[in-house]
């Protein structure tokens, strides 16, 4: 990374932590680990987010490194190999559930994809920022909004999640436009993404966008104009996207212009009310948030199906919730991959399953707790209607998952085997 990068990146408490390790990755995940647990918490899993910087555009060496040693730092085990890492990490007693991997379009290529599935990653984040080209142009992001859909395309098709980074209040937009964007990103089936991180442009010293700021050629929205905006996305998200971030975790002082507030999407979220709008995407209606925020608890729970199609695949997210309190209790991303799927596994009518995910308090891999929704068979449940789905709809003859390392012995227990990087089962033809 160049200085500049780094100068920017080295702002948030991720990046800090990651310092005081020395960037290395066994200590960063051990003292991180160490530290969740002497705060009361269950870390008997774990997700990783591989972040501050385009991972994928490093050295192969240092790559297998970096991975191993995540895999390493839980399993306790010192790998020579990435692959082997991986295969101690599947019966490490702190389970890795998923990795998460930050990119960029031109560096989500098939050979890139093939190797992050070799890490054991399950989710990719985006750099995407703008819908428009001459956006796109006009920032230096050095690759197409082409690229973009077609990096979703491949992303998808090989089971990932995508999560896509996206900038309000770049330069030359404007308010109308920003808006249009957004109805575009998650209306238009070439992108749909599973997730949202939602950062509006920051002023930062260093920058190209500093100087253009001190000599008066950009402004940045007011903060009320700034509320308005992200209430107005928040409304358009659809219920199967997830909204992760609506700002970064930036200190204020170094901030020359740009977001003013520290609790954006809680503002936001007071002028929908006063708009008589409302957010529905997955975070605002799962159940550990609901307790929290508005003290209720799911009453009547049933399944629910929504299909739609994104990146020429088409797309089933399924979930059990309470549609009376409008709560979420777990989900499952089912996608018929397109023909176009580069993956040997996938070849030939496969349906594959891109998320399964069941909320509420973390409850250890090996106990039942009958206040929780973890392990009470919602996932079994949901993975029986996927198989369902596949087979008699689909037409598929057989049915993969992007599963985390930690998560295949679950899987082996439903009956799939891993084949490559995916668990695999194959599917009775349906009776005529």
């Amino acid at each position: 990374l160049s200085s500049h990068q780094l100068h920017r990146e080295h702002l948030c408490p991720t990046s800090m932590r990651a310092i005081r390790a020395r960037y290395d990755p066994f200590l960063q995940t051990r003292h991180r680990v160490e530290q969740l647990k002497q705060l009361g918490h269950s870390v008997d899993k774990v997700e990783f987010i591989v972040m501050g910087g385009t991972f994928m555009a490093l050295g192969e060496e240092y790559r297998d490194y970096f991975i191993r040693n995540l895999h390493d730092a839980l399993s306790g085990h010192t790998s020579n190999s990435v692959a082997e890492a991986v295969r101690y990490s599947e019966v490490s007693n702190t389970k890795c559930v998923g990795i998460t991997i930050e990119t960029r379009p031109d560096y989500c290529l098939k050979r890139h994809l093939s190797d992050m599935l070799s890490y054991g990653c399950t989710r990719l984040e985006v750099g995407v920022q703008s819908v428009y080209e001459d956006v796109a142009r006009d920032t230096n992001r050095g690759h197409t909004v082409r690229a973009v859909c077609e990096s979703f395309h491949q992303a998808k098709d090989a089971g990932f999640k995508v999560v896509s980074h996206m900038m309000p209040d770049l330069p030359n937009v404007g308010m109308e436009r920003d808006v249009e964007q957004f109805i575009e990103f998650f209306e238009n089936p070439a992108f749909r993404p599973d997730g949202l991180k939602l950062y509006p442009t920051l002023v930062i010293r260093g920058t190209g966008l500093y100087e253009l700021w001190k000599t008066g050629r950009y402004k940045s929205y007011s903060p009320s104009a700034l509320v308005d905006l992200v209430a107005r996305v928040l409304a358009l998200v659809p219920p199967w996207t997830r909204v992760y971030r609506v700002q970064r975790d930036i200190p204020m002082p170094l901030v020359s212009s740009g977001v003013e507030h520290g609790n954006l999407r809680e503002l936001a979220l007071q002028r929908m009310q006063d708009m008589g709008t409302e957010c529905r995407d997955v975070r605002t209606r799962e159940v550990g948030i609901q307790e929290i925020h508005h003290k209720v608890r799911p009453y009547q729970v049933e399944l629910v199906r929504r299909d739609y199609v994104a990146n020429s695949g088409w797309e089933t997210f399924l979930s059990y919730e309470d549609p009376e309190q409008d709560i979420l209790i777990g989900l499952l991303r089912l996608r018929r991959c397109s023909d176009q799927s580069f993956r040997p596994e996938l070849k030939g009518g496969v349906s594959i399953v891109r998320e399964l995910h069941v909320y509420g308090s973390v409850v250890p891999v090996s106990s039942r707790d009958p206040s929780k929704f973890q392990h009470q068979g919602f996932g079994t449940m949901l993975m029986e209607e996927a198989e369902r789905i596949a087979s008699e709809e689909h037409g598929s003859c057989k049915l993969a998952v992007i599963s985390g390392v930690g998560t295949r012995n679950y899987y082996r227990k439903l009956g799939y085997e891993l084949e490559g990087p995916y668990m695999v089962k194959d599917l009775l033809a349906p009776l005529l």
